[in-house]
């Protein structure tokens, strides 16, 4: 499944990041603690994360991350946008909680 997929065949709403939309999802990554996901998330992880600010996408970089999955419609400050566009970093935002986003994508073969 790609990034793409999430927007046209899930209903994810595209908030960032045009040129990502077609990486590869090979993993899913739920943590909210970023010194955690930097040791443990995995190069295509799609990261499910409430965590917002600039610093996400700034890992979400470093770690080749398919995309950052945004919980339960939380506001995503114009900053990470930005960045996020200047990284080529998919955001991504959805009304589902963590645990429904998990278990949605893990249901569509992403594991």
């Amino acid at each position: 499944m790609h990034v793409r997929d999430l927007i046209d065949k899930i209903g994810f709403r595209h908030i960032a990041g045009e040129k990502a939309l077609e990486k590869k999802i090979t993993g899913l990554y739920c943590c909210d603690l970023l010194s955690w996901v930097m040791s443990h998330a995995k190069h295509g992880d799609a990261w499910i994360t409430v965590q917002t600010h600039i610093n996400v996408v700034a890992i979400a970089s470093l770690l080749d991350l398919s995309c950052i999955i945004i919980p339960e419609d939380a506001e995503i400050d114009g900053a990470s946008i930005r960045k996020a566009e200047e990284e080529d970093i998919a955001i991504l935002s959805t009304p589902l909680n963590s645990f429904e986003i998990f278990k949605l994508l893990y249901e569509h073969g992403i594991k």
